[in-house]
């Protein structure tokens, strides 16, 4: 007797999901939350970043320590809220709700951009912290890159079901 024979089909309730839809999504939204605080302010990331660039590249320079330093901590920015595009994106396409699934692009965008906000003020309150609206820009573009690339992948599914 086959698994698919000892289990009942069951119609999945409207809270079935919800919590393996959602959880992802907060949880990394606590992350970036963390991640705000001073553990990872750019002195405490210069800590482990200039030994590492120095013992690969014995001769660089500290202005080109420098330049690496800010542009590994701006696609930190970009990355973490791609990521919290894509898990947002996920959660909102298959939500239990008509209206979030049918503007899940639009929600989830909204989502991002509240929260790089959020997190840049939250920042504001972080002594070897500072808030830029750059940063919050970054990682909106973080979010809609993800969203984007989600968007033109459902819609190229679609059209390959379609041929």
């Amino acid at each position: 007797m086959s698994m698919a024979e000892t289990v009942p089909n069951r119609e999945p309730t409207p809270h079935s999901g919800r919590v393996w839809r959602y959880l992802p999504l907060l949880f990394w939204m606590a992350l970036i939350f963390l991640a705000s605080t001073s553990e990872l302010s750019a002195s405490n990331t210069n800590l482990v970043l200039q030994p590492l660039l120095r013992w690969f590249f014995p001769h660089i320079s500290d202005e080109r320590i420098s330049l690496v330093h800010v542009i590994v901590r701006k696609s930190g920015h970009f990355a973490e809220y791609a990521i919290l595009g894509f898990l947002a994106g996920r959660a909102f396409i298959s939500s239990g709700h008509r209206r979030l699934r049918q503007s899940w692009f639009l929600a989830a965008l909204v989502l991002v951009c509240v929260y790089a906000l959020s997190d840049e003020y939250h920042q504001s309150f972080v002594p070897s912290r500072t808030a830029s609206i750059y940063d919050s820009l970054i990682d909106t573009v973080g979010g809609l890159a993800a969203l984007v690339l989600r968007g033109w992948r459902i819609k190229r599914r679609k059209q390959q079901t379609l041929h």
